[in-house]
């Protein structure tokens, strides 16, 4: 039997990169769907080859951690690309994937704000430094920020994720040419990216990076996205964490409480308003979440 690492999932096949050089087309043994665990791309698992190519996945070896949207399992860090220009990315969408990732085991987040050279995403950038993110532009057009980028990824394996259109693939292709992604357009009349990416594949690159590209989404999208548990939400804000513990009530929800440390450092400015208007939204939408709803 020997172990590999889930490169690609599509109709039905699993393309598992055996570590030397192959990469073997698998289907799923039934008892995946028996146990209802469903293989991820980044997953690291146990296969067999069968005479005459190809092979069968027997099983997952423990992930470290795993996303639903984008679907991939053991990132050392989500890449969130945003957009000052068309189409501009609202900051929720970040706020919302960077909570999930900040919930994760072993997992960091970079912003990087792509097309600088169209325009410099002040606002963007000013927010999510202050927050304590890693935040990059760039240009995949000019190549600006590119080599910057390339450093913060090497030796890891990223997932590339944010809205359609903020130029995930062209920014790819600018790390490692020759890639030739699909490149999509953006429609100027409604302001998005069309989806050129159609499902999740990890690509190896140069410097050592393992990144993944993955489908875009859309502010609708987000709603669909998993969610984290109100137990969890305040400390899957990093900008909080400081301020935890030093509020007037146990088990404040930095809402409405008086004497609240959180809303306190908001009020002083050490918090930023549209971090803390995400925590609201995503806390009103959690709030009387039940686990048993997920499963």
């Amino acid at each position: 039997m020997d172990t590999g690492i889930i490169m690609k999932a599509m109709s039905g096949f699993y393309y598992v990169d055996d570590g030397g050089g192959e990469t073997v087309a698998c289907r799923a043994r039934g008892r995946f769907r028996h146990q209802r665990l469903t293989p991820l791309v980044g997953d690291r698992v146990e296969f067999t080859r069968l005479p005459g190519g190809g092979g069968s996945l027997d099983a997952l070896l423990p992930r470290k951690n795993q996303f639903q949207r984008p679907a991939v399992a053991n990132i050392d860090q989500l890449v969130v690309v945003a957009s000052g220009v068309i189409p501009v990315t609202d900051p929720f969408l970040i706020d919302r994937i960077a909570a999930i990732a900040d919930s994760k085991e072993g997992c960091d987040v970079v912003v990087c704000i792509n097309k600088c050279d169209l325009d410099p995403g002040e606002e963007l950038y000013r927010i999510y430094r202050a927050a304590g993110f890693p935040t990059l532009r760039v240009s995949a057009l000019t190549g600006e920020g590119i080599g910057e980028l390339s450093a913060a990824i090497a030796g890891k394996v990223s997932a590339f994720t944010g809205n359609s259109g903020v130029g995930k693939s062209s920014i790819l292709n600018a790390l490692e040419p020759g890639f030739r992604i699909q490149v999509g357009q953006v429609s100027e009349k409604l302001g998005r990216g069309r989806h050129t990416t159609r499902h999740t594949e990890l690509y190896r690159l140069s410097n050592g990076a393992v990144i993944a590209d993955t489908p875009g989404f859309s502010a609708f999208d987000t709603e669909r996205m998993e969610l984290v548990r109100k137990e969890d939400l305040e400390r899957a804000f990093r900008d909080f964490r400081l301020y935890l513990g030093e509020c007037r009530f146990t088990g404040c929800a930095h809402i409405k409480e008086k004497d609240c440390a959180v809303r306190e450092a908001l009020d002083r400015g050490e918090i930023q308003e549209s971090r803390y208007r995400s925590y609201v939204r995503l806390y009103e939408q959690v709030k009387d979440h039940k686990d048993w709803e997920d499963r």
